[in-house]
């Protein structure tokens, strides 16, 4: 266990006594009144923006307005709660993260994504295989792509000459890219001969197999090797020891699991942490499509899995597939050709996980059943595809998103409210700021590099807005976030702005905006207090704010 899952379990215990007990519903049926007052509420309800006090009833708001006015209809004996002045905003939503990838990690070592020499990592890899012995896969994190691509030596060799008695299997920080030996491939059975899998690209110099897997050719090796340490106990206390106690210490009470691996049983996971009654957000899983699965029958088999008890904290209504890859390793998909050609494949544009016609397809197939789609999309023709797939495929009255939305072609930033489709972006990754733009000029040229992540655009244009982490790509807290997308000049967008798309735009993406999302009678009570007034301080400042209480569904879960 790492330094940070140790340091959250500390504070798991600690915060025990405001936390859900493994049976304690979070139901809450007490009739008695909480009073919140002398607060400075930004409720996020256009109708009624700021207020001074609320008063929760159970797990309800029944009042917000004014300190005199929810005193003269306080219930006598109701518990009260001096706000002291501080900032409350309605609970973060983050409608892009892996929580149950990043609480129940299996990498054993990480490397350094900044070494710039292959033999430097050898000894990291072969130490920590024999710190940590047996036959089983060894795992690891953090190499840079360019690193081995650009090594004199065949990577696959390397790493047979480290680690020769059992598979590797070594994910690159952004997962688009995979480094194993020859005991990971041939359990994967790939060989010279096989052929690159649907969006994927087995490397290969000279006919030969170099241990480099691209995209979904590494994610299909990585699912074998984590289907065989599978720890469905592991998965669960990573998610009460560590995920679940980060999330309210960081003010997010509603989340999208961004990746949902049903082939290997999480949704169970999920299902059983709802059951005991152990969940402290509002949850919605998007089901992962396989891109190297048969259509008909895992369309059949994500038609049984949906799920939308609206009384349940977790509900399986969403659809999470890829239309490309990702820029820095040339996949996202592109109307023009790459600068560079790292593959030698018949075409140097990017490549799709899944064709328009497919979207098209699982879009038409799903939609009807109550499935929302969560389309990953970076390059321009990955954006535009998806788009074209739910013009054609969609009834156009569902809740569809692409995430990422990185270089986007002008034409298609009015289609996306034209079609009802939400821009869920991150920039919460430093990588993501103007000052880095231009270090994809040598791949995709200055006009695409120029502009990534266009939200101003998006914000200008109407478009439904929401901001969001993709942790641990990038951080978790949302403040870092929010200052980056205020701060992020020519394509930045306002406070106001970048606090709804943490808020009410991402209650609508999980269809819960008529309960959460804003603060207003008759809503649930989500909310958190900060330590800052962030529309007061200089915005350079906004990213050191911390939350010091949250409270979900009416009950306390973190108080600093």
């Amino acid at each position: 266990m790492n330094k940070m899952k140790i340091i959250a379990l500390i504070l798991s215990f600690v915060l025990s006594s405001q936390a859900c007990s493994k049976r304690e519903s979070i139901n809450i049926t007490s009739s008695s009144q909480k009073l919140y007052f002398n607060g400075k509420i930004y409720t996020v309800d256009t109708n009624q923006p700021w207020a001074e006090a609320m008063i929760i009833q159970g797990n309800s708001i029944v009042f917000i307005g004014s300190n005199s006015e929810a005193r003269n209809i306080l219930e006598n004996g109701s518990e009260e709660i001096d706000l002291e002045g501080k900032l409350v905003l309605p609970g973060f939503h983050d409608v892009h993260m892996h929580p149950m990838e990043v609480g129940s990690t299996s990498t054993t070592f990480t490397l350094n994504e900044n070494e710039v020499d292959i033999n430097n990592y050898l000894p990291v890899i072969k130490q920590a295989s024999q710190s940590n012995p047996g036959n089983d896969w060894l795992i690891g994190f953090g190499h840079s792509i360019n690193t081995l691509l650009e090594a004199q030596e065949s990577p696959l060799k390397l790493l047979d000459e480290t680690v020769s008695n059992r598979p590797v299997i070594i994910m690159e920080h952004t997962s688009h890219s995979m480094w194993v030996n020859s005991k990971a491939l041939e359990l994967a059975g790939f060989k010279d001969a096989s052929e690159n899998p649907t969006g994927g690209i087995l490397m290969k110099d000279n006919g030969k197999l170099n241990g480099i897997l691209i995209d979904n050719a590494g994610d299909i090796v990585f699912q074998i090797a984590q289907k065989s340490l599978a720890n469905s106990n592991n998965e669960y206390d990573g998610m009460v020891s560590y995920v679940l106690p980060e999330l309210a210490q960081n003010g997010i009470t509603s989340v999208s699991d961004a990746r949902t691996y049903w082939k290997r049983d999480q949704h169970k996971v999920w299902q059983q942490l709802a059951e005991d009654g152990r969940l402290t957000a509002r949850f919605n899983l998007g089901l992962w499509a396989y891109p190297e699965a048969n259509d008909n029958e895992q369309i059949a088999s994500l038609k049984s899995l949906f799920s939308n008890d609206k009384n349940s904290l977790l509900k399986i209504n969403q659809i999470k597939l890829y239309s490309d890859g990702i820029t820095h390793n040339t996949t996202a998909a592109l109307h023009s050709d790459y600068h560079v050609d790292f593959f030698n494949q018949s075409s140097n544009n990017g490549l799709n996980y899944f064709s328009e016609d497919r979207i098209k397809k699982y879009v038409q197939e799903l939609e009807t059943i109550g499935f929302d789609f969560h389309i990953h999309a970076i390059g321009n023709r990955g954006i535009h595809e998806a788009l074209n797939a739910i013009e054609k495929g969609s009834l156009l009255q569902n809740r569809h998103r692409l995430t990422h939305v990185e270089m986007v072609d002008a034409n298609d930033i009015n289609r996306f409210k034209q079609l009802n489709v939400t821009a869920d972006a991150q920039v919460a990754g430093d990588f993501t700021q103007p000052h880095h733009w231009q270090e994809n000029a040598e791949l995709v040229g200055s006009s695409l590099a120029n502009n990534l992540i266009p939200i101003k655009s998006f914000s200008d244009a109407g478009v439904r807005l929401t901001l969001s982490s993709d942790w641990n790509v990038s951080t978790l807290n949302p403040f870092v976030g929010i200052q980056n997308a205020i701060t992020r000049n020519p394509q930045n967008i306002s406070l106001e702005e970048a606090i709804k798309a943490y808020t009410i735009n991402g209650a609508y993406t999980m269809r819960q905006e008529t309960e959460v999302g804003s603060l207003e009678k008759g809503k649930l009570a989500d909310f958190i207090v900060l330590d800052k007034d962030i529309f007061s301080i200089p915005k350079s400042q906004i990213s050191q704010t911390k939350v010091i209480r949250t409270i979900f569904n009416g009950k306390e879960i973190y108080k600093k």
